[in-house]
């Protein structure tokens, strides 16, 4: 049976379906039209730092959204691929509870694509890192297969282990800006065999969801202590209270 005719008959028994609601589509790893409609992607003008839309046309001067302002961001560009709502809230909540790596695929694609504006020569992707009782539980880091698979899209190196959690934080669901950022100082460190990654070169931090930054934040100022030059940060989704 030749390539092509294999190709056919596996479609046959096994038809690509939308990724968010099971139809039939075209392709493999694909939205239906609907679904389609339905996922809040982020495109147009958006806030330079942590990617969140904002009213008005693309232009060739950075524009901040009023939480930005409020509360300076320690990296200087940060990009999301959709928001965090509606279908954008199932996909996250399919890849980190569900075991669907079939988001992968395309969510990295969205995500490179986001990530256009902040890419440069030397740059190398590090996930946000799991404590080692959640990698147990859940047995894969959605950050780290995010930030593998937008790398080989980008072709650009990753570093799945540059950035350890030493220690395990509560959720941070229901706490304010402040208990935030307080609840993840001092968790996070540079791994001792990894951490010459850092000097000198431009970090890109992945994650799948970024809400106050706190967890981004706390990560930055590791990487700029451990001497990178410049950190950006890339999520699949941005929560926004104005969404």
């Amino acid at each position: 049976m030749s390539g092509r005719a294999f190709q056919t008959a596996l479609r046959l028994v096994y038809p690509a379906r939308c990724i968010v609601c099971g139809e039939g589509v075209e392709s493999d790893f694909a939205l239906c039209g609907p679904c389609w409609s339905d996922t809040p992607f982020i495109f147009g003008l958006c806030c330079e730092t942590c990617g969140v839309p904002l009213p008005g046309e693309n232009n060739d001067t950075p524009e901040y959204c009023d939480d930005c302002l409020r509360y300076a961001k320690p990296w200087s560009m940060g990009r999301a691929a959709v928001l965090y709502r509606d279908n954008g809230r199932k996909l996250v909540l399919g890849l980190k509870h569900a075991d669907r790596h079939d988001i992968v695929r395309p969510a990295a694609r969205w995500m490179a694509r986001a990530a256009q504006p902040m890419t440069c020569e030397g740059m190398i992707l590090a996930p946000v890192p799991l404590h080692w009782t959640r990698m147990l539980r859940r047995r894969f880091n959605q950050s780290a297969v995010l930030a593998r698979a937008i790398a080989h899209q980008l072709g650009l190196e990753c570093c799945p282990d540059l950035l350890v959690r030493h220690a395990r934080t509560p959720g941070l669901d229901g706490l304010g800006y402040d208990q935030r950022h307080d609840t993840v100082c001092g968790v996070f460190r540079a791994h001792p065999g990894r951490a010459h990654h850092l000097k000198g070169r431009t970090i890109l931090l992945v994650d799948d969801v970024m809400t106050s930054g706190a967890t981004l934040s706390a990560l930055t100022q590791i990487c700029l202590a451990g001497g990178a030059t410049d950190v950006r940060v890339l999520v699949l989704a941005r929560v926004s209270k104005d969404a």
